[in-house]
């Protein structure tokens, strides 16, 4: 079965990625914005390397390096955008999925009026895809939030954070209705639990119990997610609102019971997120989970209607690796990949990065997802990082890029002609960008390759690899010819 005509091929980014100009125009200081770069993380110990702390934010106040704070400067795409659009136009992009930085418009969450200097760059950058006919997909949280909400309110713990989200929202409904049909909430919605501080503004040192926080966070995600679904159908009629899951696929070690029970375990709390927004509704048994580990969710009333009221059009994911559970870790090899440990499975090789690389596992989420949830799906996110050489000719060979991709979207195919609801596929990520977990550059994502390295050096200067005549193929073929 072929793709839908309308398959909606393109790539993805964040603005705390490729902006820079983390302090132009007014715009405030994010979370991201005081994330060090990190490229030695050890991958039993990732969550406490990267862990912000009160201190490190106000060492990171008192400079404005963008050497040891990458995100900071990105590959300056606030200033490049019309460059990077014409290439992304080249790859014959049918969508770019970008997000809205939150401190553009709202530079510490709180204020009563947006900064208009955010509302007209994010203006100029969607006329710009327009120009090319690029649809844009438009996510409204990603990994990016006022570092004003996370100092004050310890992020989303607190419940007041619902209001300023639905503010910073509408300004973005209102501004952009009709600039955008496609929207997402919550970037990877289920990593709260897994780096608190950068999903949703928790200072662990703050915390009196992490974990209770962690999943109250989650409910007021939830309750803003669908408040704010409803608001896009209010102000823009045909708008479609999707949530976003880092589908986390995950197998048992071995056919002993105990192994698939583990398993069985990890993926019910990977899907749980997007359960409540689907489905409107928590779980049983995550239900259970709170009983049994003692956490006390708060909940207003009507908060329950709210979200069985306002379930989302579609699901989003991010997919790039699968990994194995045991109920004895001991059992395992451990490795890591976007921001997750985990077991590695033997039958698999591995990224530079340690990532297993499992094109059968993207087919696997597909049936998975659209069993479960009968929703259209869009892999949103999707690729692998990789150590790329520029030759003395501006020539990049990535030969292995294409092998990832072309296995991948084999197995896409095979769920599509499965009947699997398919919308579209971004890649991640069609250009270099800083790395969301250890802030570094060379870990490269794209199909056009920066002249950027770690500390900031370089001309910043586009070129384009072999991936990207392969990936344009892809594109004009509608995934005909994978070649």
């Amino acid at each position: 079965m072929a793709l839908r005509k309308d398959f909606l091929w393109g790539g993805a980014i964040a603005a705390n990625q490729v902006e820079g100009a983390w302090n132009t125009d007014g715009k405030g200081p994010s979370v991201a914005d005081v994330a060090m770069y990190k490229p030695n993380v050890n991958v039993k110990d990732y969550k406490k390397q990267v862990q912000i702390t009160k201190d490190s934010i106000d060492q990171a106040l008192t400079t404005d390096d963008t050497t040891y704070y990458p995100k900071r400067r990105g590959i300056d795409f606030y200033h490049r955008y019309p460059e990077d659009i014409k290439l992304f136009a080249e790859l014959g992009f049918k969508t770019l999925r970008i997000s809205i930085a939150w401190t553009r418009l709202y530079p510490t969450g709180e204020e009563t009026e947006p900064n208009q200097a955010g509302i007209d760059f994010y203006k100029s950058v969607f006329k710009e895809m327009h120009k090319y006919n690029i649809e844009p997909l438009v996510t409204l949280s990603h990994y990016e939030m006022p570092l004003a909400l996370a100092q004050k309110y310890n992020g989303w713990v607190d419940r007041r954070v619902i209001d300023l989200f639905v503010k910073f929202c509408r300004t973005c409904f209102e501004a952009y209705r009709d600039d955008v049909k496609y929207w997402l909430t919550f970037n990877e919605i289920d990593s709260v639990t897994r780096h608190p501080f950068t999903s949703a503004g928790i200072l662990p040192d703050q915390s009196d119990n992490l974990l209770q926080d962690e999943y109250q966070a989650f409910h007021h995600q939830f309750v803003a997610s669908a408040l704010v679904t409803k608001l896009c159908h209010e102000i823009i009629p045909g708008s479609q609102v999707g949530c976003m899951l880092t589908k986390l696929t995950d197998y048992a070690n071995s056919a002993d019971p105990r192994d698939v029970l583990a398993s069985f375990n990890k993926n019910t709390m990977n899907y749980f997120p997007a359960d409540v927004q689907v489905f409107g509704r928590y779980p049983e048994l995550v239900l259970n989970y709170f009983k049994k580990n003692n956490l006390h969710i708060k909940m207003a009333d009507g908060d329950l209607k709210i979200l069985a009221a306002n379930t989302v059009d579609f699901v989003s994911f991010s997919y790039y690796m699968s990994m194995v559970s045991s109920y004895d870790e001991n059992n395992l090899t451990l490795t890591s990949g976007n921001t997750v440990v985990g077991g590695k499975n033997p039958f698999l090789r591995s990224t530079d990065w340690g990532w297993t690389v499992d094109p059968v596992g993207l087919r696997i989420s597909l049936l998975q997802l659209y069993d479960r949830y009968h929703k259209p799906l869009f892999i949103v996110e999707n690729g692998m990082g990789a150590q790329d050489e520029l030759t003395s000719d501006g020539k990049i060979h990535d030969a292995y890029r294409i092998d990832y991709f072309r296995s991948h979207f084999e197995e896409m195919i095979k769920a599509v002609d499965a009947d699997v609801d398919l919308m579209g596929y971004t890649s991640w990520a069609p250009i270099d960008l800083v790395s969301a977990s250890t802030s570094q550059m060379s870990k490269r994502y794209g199909f056009i390759y920066v002249d950027e390295d770690d500390l900031g050096h370089g001309t910043l200067k586009r070129y384009k690899k072999d991936s990207f005549a392969w990936y344009q193929k892809v594109i004009r073929s509608n995934g005909t010819d994978l070649a």
